[in-house]
Parts: C-alpha cells; sequence; structure tokens
C-alpha cells in the first residue's frame, strides 16, 4: 500500500513499552488475542477506529466499511466493548455520503459509538448534528472516566486547531474524574519539521492539554501510517493505523484501550485484516 509521504528515522511509531499507570502499547497476536498481564476486572473497554473514506475512488468502500463492523463485532462478541470511537475521515469528501455510512454501517455496530470530523468530511456543527444527532465538538461521561471529542478541519478540509474554549469548559468540567481522554483526528504538534503539512501547530491547546493532569491521553487518526504513540512532554498521542483509504500501512486495524478497576491503562493495536502478520518471526 502506498504511503503519502516518508518519516525521518527519528519517526516513532509502533514504539512498545509505554508507561501509562501502568500501559502497554503493543500489538494483538496474529489472532487478535491479547494476553494483559492484569487480570483485574475492567470498567471500561472500548475501540478506535479512523479514516474508512467512504467513497473514496478505487477503494473497495463497502467492503471496508463492512469489515469495521464485523471485526468490531466480533472483538466484542469475544472481549466485549463498552463504546466505538470512529475518530474522523468517516468518507471521502462527499458529506454526502455520511448519512449512507452511518445508517448503512455503523448504525449496525454491537455497541454505542462516536463519531468526530475529520478533514475529508467537509463537515461542521450543523452537518454533524444532522447526521448524527450530536455538534462537531461534545463531551461523553463516562462515571469516573470522561472524554472530550473536538473537530481540526472545517467544510473545506482546511486543518484549523481545535475550539480551545470549549475544551478548556470541558476539561475544568472534568476535573474531578480519574481519567480524561481527548479525541482530536489531527493532532495538535508537529513533532518533525517534515510534517508541517501534515499535522496542526497549536501550543495553546498542547499547553491546555498539559495543564490537567488527568488528561491520560490523546488519540487520532489523520496519518494512516502510524499505529502507535508520540508523546508532548509525558503525555502520550495514540494512533490508529487506518480501516479504509488508498495508502498507509499495510494492514488494517484499529486500536483498543481498557482500564481495570484500579485505573490503570492497556493500550494495544490490532490488526485486524491480518495482511501483513506483526511481530511474526521464524527462527
Amino acid at each position: 500500500m502506498s504511503t503519502r509521504r516518508k518519516f525521518l528515522g527519528t519517526s516513532i511509531a509502533g514504539i512498545a513499552g509505554l508507561s501509562l499507570l501502568p500501559a502497554i502499547n503493543t500489538f494483538a497476536s496474529e489472532n487478535n488475542i491479547y494476553n494483559r498481564q492484569n487480570t483485574k476486572k475492567l470498567k471500561l473497554r472500548f475501540a478506535l477506529a479512523s479514516d474508512l473514506h467512504y467513497g473514496q475512488e478505487g477503494t473497495d468502500s463497502d467492503l471496508n466499511a463492512a469489515n469495521i463492523v464485523k471485526w468490531l463485532s466480533e472483538d466484542h462478541a469475544k472481549n466485549h466493548l463498552d463504546m466505538i470511537i470512529i475518530n474522523g475521515d468517516l468518507v471521502n469528501n462527499r458529506p454526502d455520503l455520511l448519512p449512507v455510512v452511518k445508517t448503512k454501517y455503523f448504525d449496525k455496530l454491537p455497541v454505542p459509538y462516536y463519531t468526530i470530523p475529520g478533514n475529508h468530511d467537509f463537515a461542521d456543527a450543523a452537518v454533524w448534528k444532522n447526521v448524527f444527532g450530536y455538534e462537531d465538538k461534545f463531551t461523553v461521561d463516562h462515571g469516573d472516566i470522561g472524554f472530550v471529542f473536538a473537530n481540526t478541519a472545517d467544510t473545506k478540509g482546511a486543518y484549523v486547531c481545535p475550539d480551545n474554549t470549549f475544551i478548556k469548559t470541558s476539561l475544568e468540567a472534568f476535573k474531578d474524574k480519574k481519567i480524561v481522554f481527548v479525541i482530536l483526528h489531527i493532532a495538535p504538534v508537529q513533532w518533525l519539521k517534515s510534517e508541517v503539512a501534515i499535522f496542526l501547530d497549536c501550543p495553546d491547546t498542547i499547553e491546555l492539554l498539559h495543564a490537567y493532569p488527568n488528561v491520560k491521553a490523546v488519540f487520532h487518526g489523520h496519518d494512516h501510517s502510524l499505529d502507535g504513540v508520540r508523546y508532548t512532554g509525558k503525555l502520550p498521542h495514540f494512533f490508529d493505523s487506518h480501516v479504509g483509504g488508498s495508502w498507509g500501512t499495510e494492514y488494517k486495524g484499529y486500536r483498543i484501550v481498557e482500564v481495570d478497576e484500579d485505573n490503570a491503562i492497556y493500550t494495544y493495536q490490532v490488526n485486524a485484516s491480518q495482511n501483513p502478520l506483526l511481530n511474526s518471526n521464524k527462527l
């Protein structure tokens, strides 16, 4: 599968051994089974998938959309999911297809799901509310865990920094939560000089996220070739590959996040398409 650009040697995709309360950033095994070291009861388990690009010419959009429903339904049947997050670029420059992909595919997901626009959705608050019933920035309250979602693009596909006033208000409302996760399709920081045209440069957003110790991770889509973690200071930013589109990692997959009863967080990437196998070695 082609890639949109090449990373420098300092790219950080696929790092293992992340410390996050603690956490593990790794890949599921060949049969997509992940054995956690910690066997404590989970209070929350959710999946993040991004970049379906439904309607992109030259791709089998319907197969890709059907696959993500199939993969996540199977994951739920085996391991239980509490919720699913679709992190942007649901469609490919065709906002008129948003109702189609919602009704034909996403509404068949086995658990509640939440979506946020990407730069290829060409959507604002009005468009998103008309299709999904909520605007392009919102929060989800899950007991002592909070989620903050915010749009990072406009209706013409231009990248825009998220609404920091909304983020601050949301983080203030969640300041007594044990854990807060932030969902932004496009990362608000450029880690490498070569990425000026790929990510956003939003220092005020980064400063805001760092000001709240209970913000434990930020999740991004957008860059189909990233499936690991990068950091701003000690704050991890996770990527989840892609479930559609014409470029990116050789496989299609999604990310799982698990929070146990002691608020330890575990996360790993699933190679759902099994093409190619990950971490496979022959000695």
